[in-house]
């Protein structure tokens, strides 16, 4: 049997109190558990020995101490109030210190302190229960969970069960933990799982995550390495963290405990939009090979502790583990039993320094989204004044015959009067009506519609259904969508290879643009709405013009090496930034607007490359981002092999990298842009966030380059769903499998509202950056009639 045992900080006291637990087999009588809580005036401890619990009050004056067996001939001391009751494993008492739960066998008991008497039973599990939490803002809830591998919800004060749930795994689940921060219920088991749920009213306890200990950890190592090696040499040290060779790999890491802990003065977050550190909850996991400090914003590892790494230490796989840090204290204290004998190791254990010492050294706090230097001289991106200033003026046709008395003046008096073309005229002829409105002039429509408000910072997100169209009449993907930027426009890229454009509230017929031989898998807005980008699978790059509805200019397969996947306007609309295969380019572009009817054929538009910069290591580009709508030399890009890697092309180079930022490929890279219609904190645009298939959405801080918050709840396994920004930057709409599009707020790990209407799955999603209320548009899966649903 694996003892168990359970420690608690009170501020009335300065002191522990442990209680260990014993085999039935032992010849001496041992306690199974302790709780230990603040009466009045005095201390209150309930602890649990072979068959009986007992209450004993402590005067503050009492010294506690640890012991493994009690003094021979002495008997515990203290007010009996239950004997045989089983084999119990955990003990809790209830926020108002009146009820202790005991958890007895297969069943809980509530025993009431005053009365000693039993409130309630609490029967329906099919194994031991192994731990029990009461709910810190509900406190007739309770919640247990079992050998039987399922959790229970309880109201304990008419002794009903409320919610039973599923079998979760294969191994029994031994810890629990309701984190009262984020209303969440987290619960290990043996193997290593984590399991978190949602407590919030309505989300009917949906499982939020499951978290694997074994690779997190893994995962935290390879990332503690790789800061460690991008330090410069006089700073590098030996990692300790990494497995050595011919170093045994753990096989499993259960989890024996839960407990909070705060680490709202160390670990940093910007404070936009509710992402602050005192509302970052985090939590010990004890297991049997180390010690973890979990962040339940982003599931990421923060800091990891192993005790083999303590070379002092006498054990090395723990049986049972406690974990007590007390709220704004750098200090922890850690007590271990050994699995493979009678040994009890106590720690203590500096938070600051053990996270500090495992986090990035400054790794990207340079960068910013808002440029803080001018452009250099060497930099690509005065490319193009570099280029205009040193452009002689046109040649000019001059006549033989003229060329005598070009220059000469024609009058040599030193005043001419005036004929008196140049002045106004004296009276007015005719003076036309400018200032006339007709009925159905889109144009004036336009400039005085609702959609010159500012956008509000506080609207809520939509949730009702406004409008649907049908885009094609056929198996036609609707791969991408975006708006232009002043709002009046909607592109839509699709796989029949055509280009849509619809006005804004879907009326009318929309606009197509022909000409792709393939898929179009990217579709960009200039940022004055006039030019329209697209990509296509057939490795063509197509600049189209809005107003005349036709082609611009075409960039073929001879320009590139390997097929163009992401493409748009950069640096208010200076270049063309694309990605093909492993490199980053820069294009610039002249558009010829003269319009020629006997000529048309000739294309007068021309591009040329300016700047190519490869990757680290040289990995293919599946997605890449940066500011079009004001002057930013940053550039984001995800590569195949899961890196995420900013670029300066001020500097002309890479300014930072992190490695593993999702377990597959990041498919999209969406920016917190905002819009021409908002106005937000310099520091939300610093925001941004990742997706990848079967991992979810990552809120990452650019100046930190680490992620803050991590969106799981909408099924997203195959197929890549588009992710968007709202202009108000305060919610993350993404498409999911289910034929629903979530929206998250970004003050929370779990989506505020499921959209529903659809047929199959929603693969983009786009908000209407100058709607005077948020506007949600999003597509269906390829296999059924492309539709675009508008919600308001």
């Amino acid at each position: 049997m694996i003892p168990v045992f359970h420690i608690y900080w009170k501020n009335c006291f300065h002191s522990m109190f442990l209680i260990l637990s014993g085999s039935q087999s032992d010849t001496k009588a041992h306690c199974y558990s302790a709780c230990y809580f603040r009466g009045e005036g005095c201390g209150v401890r309930v602890s649990l020995w072979l068959d009986a619990v007992i209450l004993r009050l402590l005067t503050p004056f009492d010294n506690l101490t640890l012991t493994l067996n009690p003094p021979l001939g002495l008997s515990p001391r203290g007010v009996i109030m239950g004997t045989l009751l089983g084999q119990v494993l955990c003990l809790r008492l209830s926020p108002d210190d009146r009820t202790v739960a005991v958890c007895a066998g297969n069943k809980i008991l509530m025993l009431d302190i005053e009365s000693r008497s039993i409130l309630a039973e609490l029967e329906g599990h099919q194994g031991h229960v192994t731990a029990a939490e009461f709910c810190p803002w509900q406190t007739h809830i309770i919640i247990s969970v079992s050998e039987d591998r399922s959790f229970k919800v309880w109201d304990h004060h008419v002794g009903s069960l409320i919610y039973n749930s599923p079998v979760l795994t294969a191994f029994p689940l031994l810890s629990l933990l309701i984190d009262a921060k984020s209303r969440q219920l987290v619960t290990g088991c043996a193997n290593g799982q984590l399991w978190i749920f949602s407590l919030v009213e309505g989300h009917h306890y949906r499982c939020v995550t499951r978290v694997s200990l074994k690779k997190k950890s893994e995962s935290f190592s390879r990332r503690v390495e790789s800061r460690l090696c991008s330090l410069p040499e006089e700073s590098q040290r030996p990692c300790t963290h990494g497995l050595e060779k011919g170093e045994e790999v753990e096989a499993s890491l259960p989890i024996l405990g839960l407990a909070p802990c705060d680490l709202s003065a160390i670990v940093s977050a910007p404070c936009v939009w509710g992402l602050s550190s005192e509302t970052t909850s985090c939590l010990w996991i004890g297991s049997s090979a180390g010690l973890f400090i979990f962040n339940l914003a982003n599931f990421e590892l923060e800091a990891v502790l192993h005790y083999r790494d303590f070379r002092s230490l006498s054990i090395h796989v723990a049986g049972s583990c406690a974990v007590m840090s007390k709220a704004n204290d750098d200090k922890a204290i850690c007590l271990l039993t050994s699995l493979f004998g009678r040994k009890i190791v106590m720690l203590e254990i500096r938070v600051a320094a053990l996270v500090r010492s495992q986090q990035g050294h400054d790794a990207g706090r340079h960068l910013s989204v808002l440029p803080r230097t001018c452009v250099g001289p060497t930099s690509p991106l005065c490319f193009t004044t570099a280029k205009e200033s040193k452009t002689p003026p046109a040649p000019q046709r001059q006549s033989a015959g003229r060329s005598t008395v070009k220059d000469q003046p024609l009058v040599f008096h030193t005043k001419v009067r005036s004929s008196g073309y140049a002045s106004a005229p004296h009276i007015t002829m005719f003076s036309p009506k400018a200032n006339t409105r007709k009925r159905g002039d889109h144009s004036s429509r336009r400039r005085d519609g609702p959609r010159c408000k500012e956008y509000p910072l506080e609207s809520s997100p939509p949730t009702k259904l406004y409008k649907q169209r049908v885009l094609a009449h056929g198996p036609a993907a609707a791969h991408c969508v975006q708006y232009s930027g002043d709002g009046q426009w909607l592109a839509c890229g699709l796989a029949n290879h055509l280009l849509l454009v619809f006005r804004a509230d879907l009326s009318g017929t929309p606009t197509v643009f022909s000409g792709h031989d393939g898929a179009v898998s990217t579709v960009c807005w200039s940022h004055d709405s006039r030019w329209l980008l697209s990509a296509s699978q057939d490795g063509t790059l197509r600049l189209w013009s809005l107003r005349r509805a036709e082609l611009a200019l075409c960039v073929g397969k001879d320009v590139f090496s390997k097929p163009v996947r992401s493409a748009q306007f950069y640096y208010v609309d200076t270049f063309v930034l694309l990605s093909s295969g492993p490199e980053l380019q820069l294009l610039k572009y002249h558009i010829d607007t003269c319009k020629d009817e006997i000529q048309r054929y000739k294309q007068k538009s021309r591009c040329k490359r300016v700047f190519r910069l490869p990757t680290t290591g040289r990995t293919e580009i599946t997605s890449l981002s940066a500011v079009n709508d004001f002057y930013s030399y940053l550039v984001l890009t995800a590569g195949r092999n899961r890196t995420l890697e900013v670029f300066d092309l001020n500097a002309g180079r890479s300014a930072a990298m992190t490695v593993e930022v999702h377990s597959r490929p990041v498919h999209q890279i969406c920016q917190n842009k905002g819009s021409s219609f908002t106005t937000q904190q310099h520091e939300a645009y610093n925001l941004f966030a990742t997706t990848a298939s079967g991992d979810g959405i990552k809120l990452w801080d650019l100046r930190t380059l680490r992620c803050e918050r991590r969106f799981e709840g909408h099924p997203n396994h195959g197929y890549p769903c588009g992710i968007a920004f709202s202009p108000c930057g305060r919610y993350v709409a993404s498409g999911a499998e289910d034929r629903h599009a979530y929206m998250y707020d970004l003050g929370s790990s779990t989506f505020s509202h499921r959209l529903a209407g659809h047929k199959d799955t929603v693969t983009s999603v786009a908000f209407s950056p100058a709607a005077p209320q948020a506007e949600l548009h999003d597509l269906p899966h390829p296999l059924y009639t492309g539709k675009v649903a508008f919600r308001e």
